[in-house]
């Protein structure tokens, strides 16, 4: 994987993982769904600030995903791109307090260690 290669998939995963915060942060508005709330929260979504942003942060998210599979084998782009859940877990435990089990800890080892036999070149 060129340096290219590698900054667009940056790009992709650093904008769909604040998709995911500003999801997040957008569902605790919302609070939790139950079967009689389920209309009323479907129809929240559109108007929730936080909601509409995430979204749009997926698509482009999505779009320089696209781009980086103009360039790279999908059996490359497909893992590298699950180097998104260690920042997922990282804005989790920094910004929303979330905590890091060990057990999670050596998960997200492993993934990044994936990632990089997956993007290796010999």
């Amino acid at each position: 994987m060129t340096p290219q290669e590698f900054s667009l998939l940056l790009i992709s995963v650093l904008i769909s993982v604040a998709g995911q915060f500003f999801l997040k942060i957008g569902a605790l508005k919302l609070g939790k769904v139950h079967i009689e709330n389920a209309i009323t929260h479907i129809l929240s979504i559109i108007t929730t600030p936080e909601l509409l942003i995430g979204l749009s942060c997926y698509a482009l998210g999505a779009i320089a995903y696209i781009l980086l599979l103009t360039r790279v084998n999908l059996s490359v782009a497909g893992p590298s791109i699950s180097i998104g859940y260690v920042f997922s877990v990282l804005i989790g435990y920094f910004i929303l307090k979330e905590p890091i089990y060990p057990t999670r800890l050596i998960g997200l080892g492993l993934i990044v260690v994936g990632v990089i036999l997956v993007v290796w070149r010999k």
